[in-house]
């Protein structure tokens, strides 16, 4: 038997990391992807802009003027895969290369997932940060860290 695979946590975090290749942000490319009870994905989702939107017309800046910045247009990686979610969510995990934002904490617990493994926290000293786990507590969803480093691709070509 072959014994160098990977783990559920390495594999769907490994969607996951798949999904934020798709991102268009020069910054941050965040993907995400939740799994029912059954260790089936029914979720996918990466930071972008909504649906319809041209990406050369909106801005990716990072800095400057809020209306001339990425912020009030991207559409967060949890809330892209908890609208392309197949089926119900509750009960079901969810995978992310980052940390949840508060905003997308709000949508993960009314959603019903009830667990969140990551990979980054790099805004773990930020008030939304603390806003987040605050709401986490308050709704018993568990949350854990994962490192599962770079994945090798394999060129099928």
């Amino acid at each position: 038997m072959r014994k160098e695979y990977i783990n559920w946590d390495q594999y769907f975090m490994g969607v996951a990391k798949l999904s934020a290749l798709r991102s268009k942000d020069p910054s941050t490319q965040v993907g995400a992807c939740i799994i029912n009870s059954d260790l089936r994905i029914v979720g996918i989702g990466y930071n972008g802009l909504p649906k319809g939107a041209d990406d050369e017309l909106f801005p990716w800046n990072s800095e400057g003027d809020y209306l001339d910045t990425k912020y009030p247009y991207v559409v967060h990686a949890e809330a892209n895969a908890i609208l392309n979610a197949t089926q119900s969510l509750k009960g079901s995990k969810i995978y992310v290369t980052l940390f949840p934002c508060n905003e997308c904490t709000k949508l993960i617990i009314q959603s019903g997932i009830t667990e969140i493994v990551y990979e980054s926290n790099k805004y773990q000293h930020t008030k939304e940060h603390q806003a987040a786990i605050k709401m986490l507590k308050a709704a018993n969803v568990s949350y854990r860290k994962i490192e599962v480093g770079e994945l090798t691709y394999v060129n099928l070509h």
